[in-house]
C-alpha cells in the first residue's frame, strides 16, 4: 500500500544535508516565539488544534522532525542531540534567539535535551506525554523489528491505539483518520531511525539541571509514557509544575485540544 503524499506546505531548511519542512504562524515578527515539536510518527500538523489560537500572541514554529512528513530521512544517525541541533539550526535561521519550546512524546524528550544542553536559547518549555527515559531498549527493539519486517502496516494498529482514547476516535473519526494518515506517510526508515533514537536516549541523570519554567502535562490513560514518567520529572526538575489530564491517552494535545491550550497558553504567558 503506498503511504499518502503529505498535504502541508512548508518552507524548507538544509541541515547538514538534510532538509527539513517548517512552517511559520505570527501576529507579528517581534512576537515572543514558541517552537512546536511533534511526537514520533506525525508531523507539524499535529499541532493543528493549537496552532491557531496559539499565533494570536505567539510566533509559532513548526518544524517536522528528519524523517517526518515533508522533512527527508537523515542521512547519519539520528539522536536526541541531533534532533536538538536541528531546532538550534531552525531558531538561527530564523533569527530567534530564545524561544518557548512546547514538545510532545519525542518532541518532548528533544525539548528536554535542549533546555538541558542549550538553556540560553529557552524560555520556559512544556514537556508533555513525555519521560526522560522513554519505554526500554527491547520494547524499541520489537517496534524496529516490525517495521522492518512488515513495513508501517505492521504497527499501526497498536500505535493508533495507544496515540487517542476509543471515546476520541469514536466521536472523532476525521481526527483519527489524519492522525492515521500522518503515520501512514512516515517513512518507515525515517520511523526506524527515531525509535533508535529513543531507544538510546536516557535524560534521567539530567532532567535536574533544566532551569527554564517548566510544566510537565501527563495524560491519566497515556500508556506510551504513562503519568509516573511526568511524575518522576516533576521530581527532578527544580520548580516545575505538573498538570494531569483524567482520561486523556499519548497525544492529550488532540484528544483534550481545548484545555491542552489553554494550560500552555497560559503558562507561556507567564501565569
Amino acid at each position: 500500500m503506498t503511504a499518502p503524499a503529505s498535504t502541508h506546505h512548508a518552507a524548507r531548511l538544509e541541515v547538514d544535508g538534510v532538509h527539513l519542512a517548517y512552517q511559520v504562524d505570527a501576529p507579528s515578527a517581534e512576537a515572543p516565539a514558541v517552537v512546536l515539536l511533534h511526537s514520533l510518527g506525525t508531523d507539524l500538523r499535529m499541532w493543528e488544534p493549537q496552532a491557531r489560537d496559539l499565533a494570536r500572541r505567539f510566533r509559532v514554529v513548526r518544524y517536522d522532525s528528519r524523517g517526518h512528513g515533508a522533512s527527508d530521512v537523515s542521512t547519519e544517525t539520528v539522536t536526541i542531540e541531533r534532533l536538538g541541533r536541528d531546532v538550534i539550526a531552525l531558531l538561527d535561521h530564523l533569527g530567534i534567539e530564545r524561544a518557548h519550546l512546547c514538545g510532545i512524546s519525542l518532541g518532548g524528550l528533544t525539548a528536554l535535551w535542549l533546555a538541558v544542553q542549550h538553556p540560553a536559547r529557552v524560555d520556559r518549555v512544556v514537556l508533555a506525554n513525555t519521560g526522560a527515559r522513554v519505554g526500554s531498549a527491547e520494547s524499541w527493539e520489537a517496534r524496529i523489528a516490525a517495521v522492518q519486517r512488515g513495513g508501517m502496516p505492521a504497527i499501526r494498529e497498536p500505535v493508533l491505539a495507544r496515540w487517542t482514547g476509543e471515546a476520541f476516535r469514536a466521536a472523532h473519526p476525521d481526527g483519527a483518520r489524519q492522525l492515521g494518515e500522518m503515520l501512514d506517510h512516515t517513512p518507515a526508515d525515517g520511523y526506524v531511525a527515531a525509535c533508535r533514537a529513543l531507544r538510546d536516549a536516557d535524560l534521567r541523570a539530567d532532567a535536574h539541571a533544566v532551569r527554564a519554567p517548566t510544566l510537565i502535562v501527563a495524560g491519566g490513560i497515556d500508556q506510551s509514557t504513562p503519568p509516573a514518567l511526568g511524575e518522576a520529572l516533576h521530581a527532578a526538575i527544580p520548580g516545575s509544575v505538573l498538570v494531569l489530564l483524567p482520561g486523556a491517552a499519548h497525544l492529550s494535545n488532540v484528544e483534550r485540544p481545548n484545555e491542552f491550550t489553554a494550560i500552555v497558553t497560559r503558562f507561556l504567558s507567564g501565569a
